[in-house]
């Protein structure tokens, strides 16, 4: 044939289609876009592995990793074989081929284009409703082990008389599948409808019947099985309602049945069951009958039912039975609350007594001597001194404190429990003098040292009585591991154990270095686990650094709520962790909390608004994890340990009651330990955790009373102060306090609150919860009532009358001179002798000084408030008199005037004391007032040391 291109001949290229080279290449970089894909999923499984191994929880790993798996294979088989049999089932009945309608040529077009697919087009849906329905089961895996591994909890509800295992444990599992079921009908008929549409079965607009009698038939028993899946939901929605949450006029949030759902939506569920089992036997009935009349009409009665019977009927008997004598129709109901609130809260034993409010003695000295035997009044506030210790005890900018220290208690070498706010000295990389990848991973990777000071004392200048301090840390607690590895700020990884040398702790000038010798966290010796963790971590030098070697360990998941909430999934985890010197060790403590929301009849609530208060609002992480989460029933069942040096966590079984941990032991076996395993020392820094106490306090402020009528008339109800001593406008926090209620005969490390009536400033009531699990009244709850027909002073209007009195105002306004700003500390509240005292110490931040000293401590009884510069002086002006238990401060006897030594020490004294008084005036200037601090403490020391050569020149006269 003649050549009409005009061009050279050769192998011709077809136009658009890439070269053999181009496509080598595109094909190459999808395989390796595929293989990275892949490694990036293996690299987040391998290093969740490694790191569940590490801290010897595989088992948790490995258990849910299953859990999720079986479900997800379960599930999602289930619904690609529903799907696609419908769709293989509707093909296969599809009418043979006739006269074609104008609506039938349309669709054969599309027939004939997937004709040559159908079996992948099948296969491409199943799999795609597979996989959504397997990820959305995968994810109800704590659903699953809580319904296969209930235990009961022995204790009925009122209405059904069914163990509170069905609907904490059974009724979710059965709701999902129930859920699965609608769900799964719903796509079969939706797959059946349009593959019967497609293939004729089902006609639109073409002339003559509308459905095949086969497509009648198979749609009629999808619709039947939904139908039949409906009556279900009414059967279980009958138990429903005892965990049913509602608006309630009178009490707010509500949970279970009222006299409306006892008496309409109860025999309405039922009535609408039975006719929805009657509705789905009319659909199955089209599998003989072929016409749809029969189901159409039955449906029809079914939805006409559920309007007229589900929905009109409770709103006729709500408002012509229950609302013209509400409180005598729910108070049976109420009561059923009430008993249901305060079992699942752990408040039923609360012990509730009058209290009068005003002292019955007349005897002052009495009462002075009193307070110390009452309360143990702490003057250091662990939420202002925090800069105090970050100034005083910081050492190097590489350390750092957190914002709020804790509250714990130490025995003195008396043998007497001190209360103690403790910190410790942990890493903060933005004081690290230069940051880079080494520095930050591998240099400095741990904190070093605790931190302690007496609660109750401060020195004369105002700082706090440190009983641990220095670096290293040395002190009263005896010899431990220092160095913190793991902690509160610790929120990155370190890689430790290698050729890289760590920074120790500095030393006259020098930072002495260190390698990590515990076996916590995942070695790197094996390149794949380096190539996994570079991926994981997005930090390719892992893969490559020569500061990588034998030896090599990356830790990480270093935070100790981080950790428990890990190894314990299952586990809500309190806000605040805090540490204390177990033996040899730092470990921090953790509490963590079992809860469900499925106890009937108990008001739910929410963990993250009812934990809130002025700490949370300004320090985030002290918030309690699961924020979110709505409960009906809360148990502190586990207390937790993090070794600060090697990560170890350890879970003890705490209430050996509780059934939901029980349910959680039996799913996951081995993972906590018996309460018998907890040591002594251990045991002697726990304590009752605050987050708890939160929610009981909230669940309180309504639920103290007794009885349905005074609970339905709100005349009771109490609320959660705001904390006076900011501006936060958020609830006081519950504070520590080593103190004796009443009815006890000694002191009791205890946590506290306040309540004042609902939408007033007046004190309505005392808490108090003993906190010290070596005392045999461990978590027992007393509530003081105070009068209601007389007005006692709540936080708020003491604050207000501390700032209102002139000559406080006065000296207020001199401390608060310059650049100065005065602080407020804890409002502490303690019950003396029928009585209310309160004590707040003031700390002063200015002037050259960058950190809060204690300078005057506030205290006020009965109408009477005094303002000095200790906590003792402060008593002495309130009462009157001086303690009589208050050892003499220079020697057994009065100071010897006549001794011209002490004389002219004591003149020094006052005039150091003036000075100070002057500098206060002036400015203030504090640097002066440091000075003048300094100088009265010499003074006095060269007093004390002349009187007693005095008392011992005459005791040997005497002899």
């Amino acid at each position: 044939m003649p050549d009409r291109g005009g061009g050279p001949t050769g192998p011709r290229i077809r136009a658009g289609r890439p070269s053999r080279r181009a496509r080598t290449l595109l094909l190459t970089l999808g395989v390796l876009a595929v293989l990275g894909m892949a490694f990036t999923m293996f690299a987040g499984f391998w290093t969740d592995w490694l790191w569940y191994r590490s801290v010897h929880y595989s088992s948790v790993f490995t258990t849910t990793l299953s859990t999720k798996i079986g479900l997800f294979f379960v599930f999602g088989l289930l619904m690609a074989l529903a799907v696609g049999f419908n769709i293989w089932l509707a093909h296969r009945l599809r009418p043979p081929l006739s006269a074609m309608s104008m609506e039938q040529q349309s669709l054969d077009r599309y027939r004939m284009a997937i004709a040559p697919y159908k079996a992948w087009l099948l296969l491409a849906v199943t799999c795609l409703v597979g996989l959504i329905a397997g990820a959305s089961a995968s994810s109800q895996w704590r659903t699953w082990l809580l319904w296969v591994n209930g235990v009961p909890f022995h204790q009925k509800d009122p209405q059904f008389h069914l163990d509170v295992a069905f609907y904490a444990f059974d009724l979710p599992w059965y709701r999902f599948l129930l859920g699965f079921g609608f769900a799964t009908a719903i796509l079969c008929l939706i797959a059946a409808a349009l593959t019967h549409y497609l293939y004729g079965g089902l006609r639109v607009t073409s002339p003559g019947a509308r459905a095949t009698a086969a497509a009648t038939g198979h749609l009629s028993v999808l619709l039947g099985i939904f139908v039949a899946l409906k009556a279900v939901a009414y059967w279980l929605d009958r138990y429903g309602l005892a965990v049913k949450s509602s608006d309630f006029k009178a009490t707010g949030n509500w949970t279970g049945l009222r006299y409306v759902d006892a008496n309409a939506y109860l025999p309405a569920k039922t009535i609408l069951f039975c006719i929805a089992v009657i509705c789905a036997l009319l659909f199955f009935a089209t599998l003989w009958r072929r016409t749809w009349q029969l189901p159409v009409i039955g449906f029809g009665l079914m939805v006409l039912s559920a309007i007229l019977i589900g929905g009109l009927y409770p709103a006729i008997v709500q408002k012509f039975q229950v609302q013209p004598n509400e409180q005598a129709k729910e108070a049976p109901y109420v009561q059923k609350n009430l008993k249901a609130t305060r079992e699942a809260y752990g408040i039923d034993d609360t012990e509730v007594t009058e209290y009068p409010g005003t002292s019955a003695t007349k005897d002052k000295t009495k009462l002075r001597d009193q307070v110390d035997a009452t309360a143990s009044i702490r003057i250091m506030d662990p939420n202002v001194v925090s800069p105090t210790f970050q100034q005083l005890q910081q050492i190097k900018a590489y350390y750092g404190f957190p914002t709020n220290l804790d509250v714990d208690r130490y025995t003195t070498k008396d043998g007497k429990d001190q209360d103690t706010v403790i910190g410790l000295r942990e890493l903060n990389l933005d004081g690290v003098p230069k940051n880079n990848w080494i520095n930050d991973h591998f240099r400095y990777t741990h904190g070093y040292g605790v931190v302690a000071a007496k609660g109750t004392e401060a020195d004369s200048e105002g700082r706090p009585a440190f009983i641990e301090k220095n670096l290293p840390s040395t002190g009263d607690l005896g010899s431990y591991q220092q160095q913190i590895y793991y902690g509160e700020k610790t929120t990155t990884y370190s890689i430790v154990g290698g050729p890289q040398k760590e920074v120790d702790y500095p030393d006259n000038e020098h930072e002495r270095t260190t390698s990590y010798r515990g076996d916590s966290g995942v070695n790197l010796d094996n390149p794949v686990n380096r190539a996994a963790y570079a991926v994981a971590f997005n930090e390719p030098q892992i893969l490559y650094s020569g500061a990588i070697g034998k030896g090599s360990r990356i830790l990480y998941n270093r935070t100790p709520k981080d950790r428990v909430e890990a190894v314990a999934p299952w586990l809500t985890i309190d806000g605040d962790a805090y540490p204390a010197v177990v033996g040899n060790r730092i470990q921090w403590i953790v509490d963590a909390y079992t809860t469900t929301n499925g106890y009937p009849y108990a008001s739910r609530t929410t963990l993250g608004d009812t934990t809130a208060d002025s700490l949370t609002a300004t320090n985030t992480s002290r918030a309690v994890v699961a924020q979110q989460n709505q409960v009906n029933y809360i148990r502190n069942s586990v207390k937790a340990t993090v070794d600060a040096y090697t990560g170890e966590v350890k879970l003890y079984q705490w209430d050996t009651k509780d059934p939901v941990l029980k349910t959680w032991m039996k799913a996951f076996p081995g993972t906590v330990k018996p309460r018998s395993d907890i040591s002594a020392d251990l045991m002697a820094h726990l304590r009752y955790p605050q987050d708890l106490f939160k929610v009981q306090r909230e669940l309180l402020a309504r639920y103290h009373v007794p009885d349905a009528q005074t609970f339905l008339s709100g005349s009771e109800v109490w609320e959660v102060p705001d904390d006076p001593t900011n501006d936060s406008g958020s609830a006081v926090p519950p504070y520590y306090l080593s103190m004796r209620m009443p009815d006890q005969s000694a002191q009791a490390f205890s946590l506290t609150t306040t309540f004042t009536p609902n939408g007033r400033s007046n004190l309505s009531a005392f808490m108090a919860v003993d906190s010290d699990p070596r005392a045999g009244d461990y978590g027992k709850i007393r509530i003081l009532k105070l009068p209601t027909s007389t007005n006692f002073d709540g936080p708020k209007q003491v604050q207000s009358q501390f700032n209102s009195e002139s000559d406080i105002a006065e000296k207020i306004s001199l401390l608060s001179r310059g650049h100065s700003k005065v602080e407020y500390g804890n409002l502490l509240t303690v019950p003396l002798d029928g009585g209310l005292l309160y004590a707040e110490p003031v700390y002063v931040r200015g002037g050259s000084l960058k950190y809060p000293l204690l300078r005057k401590v506030l205290v006020t009884y009965e109408g009477k408030t005094a303002f000095k510069d200790t906590l003792d002086e402060a008593l002495d002006e309130v009462f009157g008199v001086k303690s009589a238990a208050r050892p003499p401060q220079t020697g057994n006897n009065p100071p010897d005037t006549s001794n011209p030594t002490v004389r002219q020490a004591l003149e020094d004294a006052q005039k150091a004391f003036d000075a100070g008084q002057q500098a206060l005036k002036e400015g203030p200037d504090w640097d002066a007032y440091a000075k003048a601090q300094k100088d009265l403490q010499a003074a006095l020391k060269r007093a004390e040391d002349a009187q007693a050569k005095v008392d011992k020149a005459a005791g040997g006269k005497k002899s």
